[in-house]
């Protein structure tokens, strides 16, 4: 078979043409690694321009035997759809066999949401007295204030931060840059935290520009950030099922139900498409209510 030379270039295509991130890469490509993956328990020497839509519908029972879940399904089916349609671009072949494809339903399912009142008790329950209290504090306020996500959060450079124009210039999906206002309260702990606590960490190499920082002098992992939230919110007892983006969620939420424009927020969280904000701003039924009853000629 020689799926890994069609692989190889997918990844080229990707990261050149569509100018992704390395973790967006490493997402697509893992599908249509399962794919080869199955083809080979199945024992099934095929090429790409061999595969038929049969093969992909038996691939599909194959996941959801596994157990796999609807989402993950339709994930791994839509980058799949993506190699193939790469494929097509190329004119490696002339017909794309995942046209008929359909991958499983899926009900929107909108993540939890934090209240102000949430959010204070997080913040409150940072422990200043270690030497990461103070980053960590930043940081929360940082990840509300502006709505990162957690790789943007990670990767924040000082050189990067125009406090006195109250903004920051974040690096998003595809090293697409946007400014994004940040708010007094993420940048007075910001301060405290450059002026009192990382001045005094002795930092790698190649990391001197990194806003937040570990003990060894180098950035944060995306996984430390998760860790973090998660010790804060076993700490206060909180039920809610929280990561780094319930922020970025409570964030575009709050400033929809405030009256915040939806195209705004869709520039301030770096979307494509005002679709994909509409689904992250879901909007209880008193603020809908209220914006027909203001805005509507006929109310």
């Amino acid at each position: 078979m020689n799926w890994k030379i069609y692989i190889h270039g997918y990844k080229s295509f990707l990261a050149l043409e569509k100018s992704l991130s390395k973790n967006s890469i490493e997402a697509y490509l893992h599908d249509v690694e399962k794919f080869v993956q199955f083809l080979e328990y199945k024992k099934a020497e095929l090429t790409p321009k061999e595969i038929e839509l049969k093969h992909l519908q038996e691939f599909l029972k194959w996941i959801t035997e596994l157990g796999m879940s609807a989402g993950s399904q339709a994930r791994i089916i839509s980058g799949i759809k993506g190699f193939y349609k790469y494929l097509l671009l190329e004119n490696i072949l002339n017909y794309d066999p995942t046209a008929l494809l359909e991958a499983p339903r899926l009900g929107r399912k909108l993540p939890d949401t934090l209240s102000v009142e949430d959010i204070n008790k997080i913040i409150e329950a940072v422990d200043l007295s270690k030497p990461e209290g103070q980053r960590n504090k930043a940081m929360i306020e940082t990840l509300y204030s502006c709505g990162l996500r957690v790789s943007e959060l990670v990767n924040l450079k000082i050189s990067n931060l125009h406090f006195n124009n109250g903004f920051v210039k974040v690096i998003g999906k595809g090293d697409k840059e946007r400014l994004v206002p940040i708010g007094s309260s993420a940048v007075k702990q910001i301060n405290i935290y450059k002026n009192e606590v990382r001045c005094h960490i002795s930092v790698k190499d190649n990391n001197g520009d990194f806003l937040f920082l570990n003990r060894r002098g180098a950035k944060l992992t995306r996984v430390m950030v998760f860790t973090i939230i998660k010790q804060l919110a076993l700490k206060i007892k909180m039920k809610k099922h929280i990561s780094p983006h319930t922020f970025r969620h409570s964030f575009a939420t709050h400033l929809i139900e405030g009256g915040a424009d939806l195209r705004a927020v869709q520039e301030m969280l770096g979307h494509e498409s005002i679709t994909t904000t509409e689904i992250y701003t879901h909007l209880d039924r008193d603020y809908l209510r209220q914006a027909i009853l203001q805005f509507h000629p006929r109310s």
